[in-house]
């Protein structure tokens, strides 16, 4: 089964955050230290992705040009806005959880390099094990999120599905007309690039700054495309 790896991912973020939902009675001084030790490993796991970086240039510039895309389309506040219809729909007493978790999830569940390879291994080869130990490692931080932000992380679960399942059929597709060697330099500049968003969510978490994440989205496939033009010369 070809997604077998994305809805095995997706159903581990749904059941681990339902579990969290259990454990809402932890005391919030509590959530907060778990929060920023979350966040002190999120920021870990970025600077170690950004080292992966082939070339910091493309790695600068699909920021840049992601970044004024993001803020064009205002993608942070259409997922804000998301979270929002949802809290109305589902009465959530608590204003703002919804779309926090759904932001802060979809981030930390669809950015980084497991669910790139991921989604590469799975399209390219048939291979669903980083897909597996991805499910193993959300399934525990869908738990403790869902502590802090609600229900939103939950939901996030959704598009992490859909995103890995988009890569996996991508790669499985666009992998009959590109080398092996590109797709390899792509996946590790694709990884980097991921890496600087994922340590802008660590200090987001740790209540450092307020960075828009989600405005930095389109930079991921602005670096795929950047890698793939640059190969043909």
């Amino acid at each position: 089964m070809l997604l077998l790896g994305p809805f095995v991912n997706g159903l581990a973020i749904i059941i681990g955050g339902s579990l969290g939902l259990i454990f809402t009675f932890i005391p919030e001084h509590m959530k907060d230290s778990i929060l920023k030790a979350q966040g002190l490993v999120v920021i870990g796991l970025g600077i170690q992705m950004i080292s992966a970086s082939t070339d910091v240039i493309i790695t600068l510039l699909s920021l840049i040009i992601g970044v004024v895309i993001g803020e064009i389309l205002d993608l942070e506040g259409r997922l804000n806005g998301v979270g929002h219809w949802l809290e109305f729909k589902l009465g959530d007493k608590n204003a703002g959880n919804i779309s926090q978790g759904l932001v802060s999830g979809s981030m930390i569940f669809i950015i980084g390099a497991m669910g790139i390879v991921g989604g590469l291994d799975a399209g390219m080869r048939g291979d669903n094990t980083v897909f597996y130990t991805k499910s193993f490692m959300d399934f525990f931080i869908a738990l403790v999120m869902t502590t802090t932000y609600g229900l939103g992380v939950i939901i996030s679960g959704i598009p992490a599905f859909f995103y890995e399942a988009l890569i996996t059929l991508g790669a499985k597709g666009f992998a009959q007309f590109i080398p092996e060697s590109v797709l390899s330099t792509m996946t590790k500049q694709v990884s980097a690039t991921g890496g600087v968003i994922i340590f802008a969510i660590g200090l987001n978490m740790m209540n450092v700054t307020k960075t828009r994440v989600g405005n930095m989205i389109p930079a991921i496939f602005v670096a795929m495309i950047a890698v793939y033009i640059i190969s043909l010369f």
